[in-house]
């Protein structure tokens, strides 16, 4: 199988850092704006394009899974090259949502919002630190470093299967106290 990039630890480490950080602060930072506009359709449409895809990306995270498991590497590579690029169509979806929506607060009482918060409060570190252990963990693949694409893996794989599966939980849990 050809292999796409070099090894260059020192710039990748470097690139894969920077980015990692800049779309955390973009998150957080964008997270506190919000443009007083009207966009002239039900802009919680977002929160569903991102529900809907970070369930495809749960799909495309088993299945790339599975096709690494039965060696099928380049179907693998095609399934998880797949799921960074909709994390990233994702990650545009959201921050428009959080840039266009107001606030939501949930309504649910009892141990349905602890539930919901908890699986909320996961969700949210998770996600905020699963971007660079993905860029690394591609990086190794992508230079023929396989088992230590094989051994981050073993950590990112679960930790953004995660994220993929509780992001429509969450959406689900709240869709209904949207305004």
């Amino acid at each position: 199988m050809a292999f796409t990039l070099r090894k260059n630890d020192k710039r990748a480490r470097a690139l894969i850092l920077v980015v990692s950080f800049v779309v955390f602060a973009a998150v957080v930072l964008l997270g506190r704006v919000k443009l007083d506009v009207n966009a002239g359709f039900d802009v919680h449409v977002f929160a569903q394009i991102n529900a809907c895809i970070n369930a495809l990306v749960a799909v495309l995270l088993i299945a790339g899974l599975v096709t690494a498991r039965t060696g099928r590497y380049a179907t693998h590579r095609r399934i998880m090259l797949t799921a960074m690029l909709l994390s990233m169509l994702f990650l545009v979806s959201y921050i428009a949502h959080h840039l266009l929506a107001d606030s939501t607060t949930f309504g649910g009482t009892g141990t349905l919002r602890t539930v919901y918060f908890f699986i909320l409060i996961t969700h949210i570190f998770l996600a905020a630190i699963i971007l660079p252990f993905i860029l690394f963990t591609a990086y190794r693949a992508l230079i023929g470093e396989n088992e230590r694409h094989r051994k981050l893996a073993k950590i990112t794989w679960p930790i953004w299967f995660y994220v993929a599966v509780t992001g429509p939980v969450v959406y689900w849990m709240i869709s209904p106290y949207y305004k």
